[in-house]
């Protein structure tokens, strides 16, 4: 008789996944309530089972919450909103989530609650924008969409933690070459340069954002139009070891296409920075700083420092 009982666990298992099934099931019919109360109490709860496990989100988008969940980013309840937009986040950590999501045309939604919503809210629009940008072609839907200028908005006037989730999504968004001028032209560079000052706390997240932007001769100008080489130097020399690397590559992209810029970031320090980072920095950062001495030497520039 032994051998025919299921151990314990197995079954506990069974179980909760039994129960997390009808749990969602009545969430989800919740959520199309009229009750004010009841859409905040399940919405409250949807976003805490997005968050504890990956079951939990796969079980949530099976029973098609994606779909009412972007719907209710529209509300004028702050705590529905918010509640929403966090599950949604959660969600997204899903590969599958994040084309799901997409497919409910959430992007706008999203950008609704951008302009609209609480700081919390806002903070997680970005996040979720940000989680789904990772994808290439929700790189091109959302660049295409309204999305980076309120995005840079939150780069501007955010808290601090919507400031790293909108320079994230606009990280992600920079990766695509048709992005690039967009963020340039939504004014994104002069407020990524004020956040390499050490005291914003987010030298790292604004410097490989200016890294992609500096491809471009746009990004270019206007890098050095609002005193980025000071900076990017400064971090080559200051910076945590990938915002060394991003930083060296900026300034490449800076110095291989313009002598004058050359001329300048000599006056501003960076052969002896870079001379260290040639030596003790990340492969690809020492790469960049190699490239950039040699590039000074190409063009005779060095005997000026």
């Amino acid at each position: 008789m032994v051998h025919g009982i299921v151990s314990s666990p197995v079954l506990e298992a069974r179980s909760d996944h039994t129960d997390i099934k009808a749990k969602v099931q009545k969430l989800v019919e919740d959520l199309t309530s009229d009750s004010l109360e009841t859409l905040r109490t399940s919405t409250a709860e949807m976003r805490l089972l997005t968050k504890i496990n990956a079951n939990n989100r796969r079980v949530i988008a099976d029973y098609g919450a994606i779909k009412v969940l972007v719907n209710l980013l529209n509300s004028t309840d702050t705590k529905i909103q918010e509640n929403a937009v966090t599950a949604l986040v959660n969600l997204s950590i899903d590969y599958n989530c994040k084309t799901i999501i997409v497919q409910a045309n959430a992007i706008e939604p999203l950008i609704h609650v951008l302009q609209t919503g609480s700081p919390e809210a806002k903070e997680n629009s970005a996040a979720t924008l940000g989680s789904l940008s990772v994808i290439d072609d929700n790189q091109v839907n959302i660049g295409r969409s309204r999305a980076i200028g309120h995005l840079v908005d939150l780069l501007r006037d955010g808290t601090p933690r919507g400031m790293r989730d909108a320079a994230t999504a606009l990280f992600n968004l920079s990766l695509l070459s048709e992005n690039k001028a967009k963020i340039v032209e939504a004014g994104s560079i002069k407020h990524l340069v004020k956040l390499m000052d050490p005291a914003a706390g987010m030298v790292e997240k604004a410097v490989v954002v200016l890294a992609n932007l500096a491809s471009i001769d746009e990004g270019r100008i206007e890098i050095v139009c609002e005193g980025g080489i000071a900076l990017l130097v400064d971090t080559i020399e200051l910076g945590s070891a990938r915002a060394k690397e991003y930083a060296a590559a900026a300034l490449l992209w800076l110095c291989a296409t313009t002598s004058r810029f050359c001329i300048m970031a000599i006056q501003e320090g960076a052969i002896p920075p870079l001379v260290a980072l040639s030596h003790s920095g990340t492969a690809r950062a020492k790469e960049k700083a190699r490239a950039l001495l040699s590039c000074f030497s190409r063009n005779k520039l060095a005997s000026q420092c």
